[in-house]
């Protein structure tokens, strides 16, 4: 892989070229590798399949929870939280102690209390870590799935964003099962504060409790907006927005 440099960039394919766009910047690279056909039937290759299939069922299971949290995740999240799910999933995989090779997953695996360690404190929006901008302790009821946030004063107890005048504060409690790829996820009521000295108690209380079986995830969001002529609008420049798995089950 090599970077492209100059005036002029390109895209498409030259020969055994192939020029493209990435987030990295635009990069080229020249076509190679072992024939697909091969890797698929080669004995020789029995490694690398196996490798491939545990991967693709961790990227899967990445894939899942981004679904299930994806509307609080719209405003809070980074453009690398796909590759980060995905290599903590195949983390937990690894935990997966009873399946063959090439059969370990994540359904099994996250039945280890160290996987549920790995989940814990995940941030989607790496860019705003919450420890980094909620600095007020905070609760979480795990049988009702209530947040609670005592003596919470928006001017001091946050690293505000440049240009917020307030905050909205939301949890959630999402049941996924990782197994079966099934999922249910119960938002919490949005608190909305002005950024000011006052002092307030706060409480999230989920709309019920999520249905079916799986791995409980409690999560924390907070949102800044800038109120202009009365209406609110979200920062969405990412910086700030913060989202994070504060327990899990």
């Amino acid at each position: 892989m090599a970077r492209q440099k100059g005036i002029i960039k390109l895209e498409g394919k030259i020969g055994d070229l192939s020029f493209y766009k990435s987030k990295d910047g635009y990069l080229a690279r020249e076509k190679g590798g072992v024939d697909a056909d091969r890797i698929k039937k080669d004995p020789a290759f029995e490694r690398t399949r196996e490798n491939g299939s545990e991967f693709g069922g961790s990227a899967k299971s990445g894939k899942l929870l981004r679904d299930a949290i994806r509307t609080m995740m719209q405003n809070a999240s980074d453009n690398r939280v796909t590759s980060r799910l995905t290599k903590l999933m195949t983390q937990i995989k690894n935990l997966d102690t009873t399946s063959v090779r090439g059969k370990r997953n994540v359904g099994v695996g996250i039945a280890n209390a160290n996987a549920k360690l790995l989940l814990k404190d995940f941030n989607f929006n790496e860019n705003a870590v919450l420890g980094s901008i909620l600095f007020n302790p905070y609760d979480v009821d795990v049988n009702t799935g209530v947040i609670n946030l005592v003596d919470l004063i928006p001017i001091n107890d946050l690293n505000n964003a440049p240009g917020a005048t307030h905050i909205t504060l939301r949890g959630a409690w999402a049941k996924v099962d990782f197994a079966t790829g099934d999922y249910d996820v119960q938002e919490s009521n949005a608190v909305n504060l002005p950024i000011d000295g006052v002092t307030s108690n706060v409480v999230l209380t989920p709309n019920a409790a999520p249905a079916g079986s799986g791995t409980d995830l409690y999560l924390l969001m907070v949102e800044f907006f800038q109120e202009v002529n009365g209406d609110q609008y979200t920062l969405k420049n990412g910086a700030y927005n913060a989202l994070s798995i504060v327990e899990v089950q």
